[in-house]
């Protein structure tokens, strides 16, 4: 069995730039995401994702001892 038509393709590793896998492009792309942080990537630039789940506020939290002192604020990003 002969192979006429070859055609070679160079590759090199890459890491994506969002995520940390390893995937490969082709030698010379400028690429910096594998495909799916490209895609994820792309549809935050475009901004639909921001109109697809709205972003919740998280409700504050306070914890306050037996004389009325608050003993604990937790609100957007603190963690209980």
């Amino acid at each position: 069995m002969e192979v006429e038509d070859v055609e070679v393709v160079r590759m090199e590793l890459k890491y994506c730039e969002r995520c940390g896998g390893l995937w490969l492009r082709a030698r010379g792309d400028a690429g910096v995401y594998c495909k799916v942080c490209g895609e994820v990537t792309e549809a935050i630039e475009e901004g639909w994702l921001a109109k697809e789940r709205p972003r919740q506020s998280r409700p504050k939290v306070v914890l306050k001892g037996e004389n009325g002192e608050v003993l604990l604020v937790c609100s957007e990003g603190g963690i209980a």
